[in-house]
Formats: structure tokens, C-alpha cells, sequence
């Protein structure tokens, strides 16, 4: 079982910068696959990053390549998604999640531990 909770969401303008964490507790947390996924209101989640937990090999979403950094800190079972020069489009709310699965990490479906959110804002 892991517990997930993220923080650092808010408000800032376009063209800002944003530090999501989630902070992991559970019993060999550091072991998982991490991923972030977004949702904006009717709209399905979306992949965001996702880096893994031997390698540190990270996979971005085209919408966020070369803006966001996902990076993870296994001392402090804390994962993190550095976002810059954002965009009013990347306004909706921020999940953390730990992979269950092994393939298809840009897929809702290979995760089975979820956070609870926190709304990012962009202000154009």
C-alpha cells in the first residue's frame, strides 16, 4: 500500500513557474514507477511524466516536453514536477501516481495509487 499526497499547487501568470511534490509513504515507496497525470473539468486525465524507479529514465507528454522536469528524491520518497513557462493551458488539477504496471506508464491503467490533486491555475 502507498499513500500519496502532492503540494505546491496555486496560482501564478503565464510565463511563471510552479514546483509540484508528492510525497510517498508506504512500504517500499522508492520501488514504483512514479508518474503525473492532469485533469481539467470534463475532460479524461491526461499523461503529464512519468520517471522510474531503477533508472530515472523520464517520458514526457509532447504538450509539456522541454518545459516540465520530473525528478524524484528516493531518501525522501518525494517525487517532483518542476513546470515552467506555463501556459493557460496547463491549468487543471495535478495527480500524483505510483505504477502498478511496468509497460504503458502513459496509461491511466498502470496505475493503482493515486493522490488526492492539487489545482494548478495559469492567468493569462
Amino acid at each position: 500500500q502507498v499513500q500519496l499526497v502532492e503540494s505546491g499547487g496555486g496560482l501564478v501568470q503565464a510565463g511563471g513557474s510552479l514546483r509540484l511534490s508528492c510525497a510517498a509513504s508506504g512500504r517500499t515507496a522508492s520501488s514504483y514507477n512514479m508518474g503525473w497525470f492532469r485533469q481539467t473539468t470534463g475532460k479524461e486525465r491526461e499523461f503529464v511524466a512519468v520517471i522510474t524507479s531503477s533508472t530515472g529514465r523520464t517520458y514526457y507528454a509532447d504538450s509539456v516536453k522541454g518545459r516540465f522536469t520530473i525528478s524524484r528524491d528516493n531518501a525522501r520518497n518525494t517525487v517532483y514536477l518542476q513546470m515552467n513557462s506555463l501556459k493557460s493551458e496547463d491549468t487543471a488539477v495535478y495527480y500524483c501516481a505510483a505504477a502498478t504496471g511496468v509497460t504503458f506508464l502513459d496509461r491511466r491503467s498502470a496505475y493503482g495509487y493515486w493522490g488526492q490533486g492539487t489545482q494548478v491555475t495559469v492567468s493569462s
